[in-house]
């Protein structure tokens, strides 16, 4: 995790921008939380813990930062909350998501399965894309497995 930060702060300085104590304690908590999809709100409670002299309106303004700099994504998945996700380091574009439309998991897909549609997008109509996000909306395996125990009692 260390290095990671280390690399962060010099993306940051490279935007002519600090590594502050209050955006490496965000940093910090974006990276213990990988997986999670946090909420500034989220990110905000869990900042809390470490340092609670820092501000949610400076959360906020680390989150947007770091949105404008690539080192996270702002991601909705249709309920109207902004979430955030690290970005892959070296990743050429946004991971993929799997959305479960009754228990509200988000799971990941890390291989990039656009190659193939972006070429065709780009070549028929003429579109330099720069980035993608696909998100699927349906019924994970875990719910699907439980509705099928349901179902055989």
């Amino acid at each position: 995790m260390e290095s990671r930060i280390e690399r962060i702060k010099k993306q940051l300085h490279n935007a002519k921008y600090k590594l502050t104590p209050q955006r490496e304690a965000t940093v910090s908590v974006l990276l213990e939380h990988e997986e999670d999809h946090l909420s500034a709100e989220d990110v905000y409670l869990l900042v809390k813990e470490k340092s609670p002299e820092i501000g949610l309106a400076t959360v906020y303004r680390t989150l947007e930062l770091l949105t404008e700099l690539k080192v996270v994504d702002k991601i909705n998945f249709g309920d109207g909350v902004s979430r955030f996700d690290l970005r892959q380091e070296g990743a050429a574009h946004f991971h993929h998501h799997l959305v479960c439309i009754e228990c509200g998991a988000v799971d990941e897909i890390q291989e990039d399965l656009l190659g193939d549609v972006e070429q065709i997008v780009e070549d028929r109509w003429n579109f330099r894309i720069k980035d993608h996000r696909l998100t699927f909306h349906g019924i994970c395996s875990r719910c699907s497995k439980g509705n099928e125990e349901k179902e055989s009692e």
